[in-house]
């Protein structure tokens, strides 16, 4: 039977749950107050005085071309990487659920869930350096080919560089997902599809594919969260925004305008555009999503 905590007073909760709030109320609230007021304000560069514009800041941002520049890459790099990061996911969680020694089994998790205990900005790194144009193995391999490949003046191939180092760093964690529900779906109802006469393929698709979609929907939601909000480090590593703004998201837009360009007043109404996005997936996941998936 479940048991209930009573507390005769009001202290104790309070001083419970006092932790958590000020932590909430000094990295999050606080910060977004301070976002939503610069946004209101130019100031000098230097810090020597500041006026109040009201949305002038909102206004400039979403007439600005490269602003335009930044949400059509963030869209092409946020599904990019949804799509390889979900579909590779898969297929290693296919290919280590069907393994049947356990021990096999057991070093094939360990190897790909590996790649996740790496943090963004080294993945970055070992992307730059694998395909180096200068002395990168992959390039080199490429070369052979009769491909040329440099990242460092080709915009659509810096953009497939950061998609695949950000999505190979999540790969591991989708793995996670995927493999528990592969493993949660009932023996019986493969067995009886493959007596019926139902090939491999056909019990994937039809059998396995159908029960795995709230897990993928859930995916889906977490890995577009991640590409838009979690990829900085990677693509700082790799391409810093370049060439030409070929690879700048939106997140690393705000970095570049407010800690390069020193443009507060825009840089934190990008900031602000960015916390409603925020909001608007939150509200997304725990409407829809949380729905329809099952722990």
């Amino acid at each position: 039977m479940a048991t209930r905590s009573l507390f005769r007073g009001r202290a104790l909760p309070l001083a419970l749950v006092a932790p958590q709030i000020a932590i909430t109320l000094v990295f999050f609230v606080w910060p977004a107050a301070q976002a939503l007021k610069q946004s209101m304000l130019i100031e000098d560069a230097f810090g020597f005085g500041s006026e109040f514009v009201w949305f002038e800041n909102f206004e400039s941002v979403l007439t600005d071309p490269g602003y335009h520049n930044a949400i059509a890459v963030t869209a092409l790099f946020s599904i990019g990487v949804m799509l390889v990061s979900l579909s590779l996911g898969l297929l290693l969680a296919a290919l280590v659920d069907g393994v049947t020694s356990r021990r096999v089994g057991a070093i094939y998790r360990a190897i790909s869930v590996a790649p996740y205990a790496i943090a963004p900005a080294v993945a970055g790194a070992l992307w730059f350096f694998i395909f180096n144009p200068t002395v990168g193995i992959v390039t080199h391999w490429l070369g052979l080919v009769g491909i040329d490949w440099n990242h460092v003046r080709n915009g659509d191939q810096a953009l497939l560089l950061v998609i695949l180092a950000a999505a190979w760093k999540q790969i591991a964690y989708n793995f996670v997902f995927f493999l528990a529900g592969l493993q949660s779906i009932p023996r019986s109802l493969i067995e009886a599809a493959a007596i019926d006469g139902a090939g491999p393929g056909r019990r994937f698709v039809s059998i396995v594919l159908p029960l795995l979609s709230p897990t993928a929907f859930f995916l889906m939601v977490v890995n577009l969260t991640y590409a838009f909000f979690d990829t900085f480090p990677v693509i700082h590593a790799v391409t810093q925004g370049g060439p030409g703004n070929a690879t700048e998201t939106l997140v690393y837009k705000v970095f570049r305008d407010g800690f390069i360009g020193l443009d507060l007043g825009r840089s934190a109404a990008q900031s602000v555009i960015l916390m409603v996005v925020v909001a608007a997936m939150t509200v997304v996941q725990f409407r829809w999503v949380e729905r329809k998936v099952h722990y």
